[in-house]
């Protein structure tokens, strides 16, 4: 069964892409970067953005009915290298105890503002149901 995630963003239809699939069990997240899609705006500092970033993910992965906890695998795309390492500590802030697979890649992203994108597939958990008394 595959479901189909949107942020509400009208690139999504302009360009074809979702903000996230559900398919089976798995949940793909986009690229997603730290725009703060209530003011349409997004700051100057990368920890700022990283930080953005995850909540923009986490509301994606609510509407599929995850968590970041459920989170396998990341990808980080960094645009300048010495970003990285500022993202360290938002990072392990949220995945510390979580340490999904993930892998980093320098290249450069739609816009110059844009610091950092962060694409995430997780699974979903199976719901258990109390027995019957």
């Amino acid at each position: 069964m595959r479901r189909l995630i949107s942020s509400g963003s009208r690139f999504e239809r302009e360009i074809g892409y979702s903000r996230a699939v559900v398919d089976g069990d798995l949940v793909f997240v986009s690229g997603t970067t730290g725009y703060d899609y209530d003011t349409m705006t997004i700051s100057d500092d990368v920890q700022v953005q990283c930080e953005r970033a995850l909540k923009n993910v986490a509301a994606a992965l609510a509407q599929a009915g995850a968590t970041l906890e459920d989170i396998v695998r990341l990808l980080f795309i960094v645009p300048n290298r010495a970003d990285w390492e500022p993202c360290w500590p938002v990072l392990r802030l949220y995945f510390g105890e979580i340490r999904p697979a993930s892998t980093l890649i320098h290249a450069g992203l739609q816009t110059p503002e844009m610091k950092i994108e962060i694409e995430a597939t997780a699974r979903l958990r199976p719901r258990f149901r109390a027995p019957a008394p």
